[in-house]
């Protein structure tokens, strides 16, 4: 029945919601890099890592952050013509 198909999605969005509030945002990534591209999902500064300064932590985070490794030149503009 129809029904079925929408209480299946409640059910899922639930389980979903729930596995979300089970999870501590709080608590560090395995991954610097990875904890560093949430941060700034998640509208945080960049000013916001919380790794000592010249560590390899805050650079990998920084990395995460900006999208690109710190030791690659930046992308140059493409030829529009």
């Amino acid at each position: 029945m129809a029904g079925d198909g929408l209480r299946h999605r409640l059910d899922f969005r639930a389980r979903h919601i729930q596995q979300m509030s089970d999870t501590d945002l709080h608590a560090p990534a395995d991954d610097p890099t990875a904890e560093g591209a949430r941060a700034r999902a998640q509208g945080r500064p960049r000013d916001a890592c919380p790794y000592a300064q010249n560590s390899s932590e805050r650079t990998a985070w920084l990395e995460g952050y900006d999208g690109s490794p710190m030791d690659r030149a930046p992308d140059l503009p493409m030829d529009n013509g």
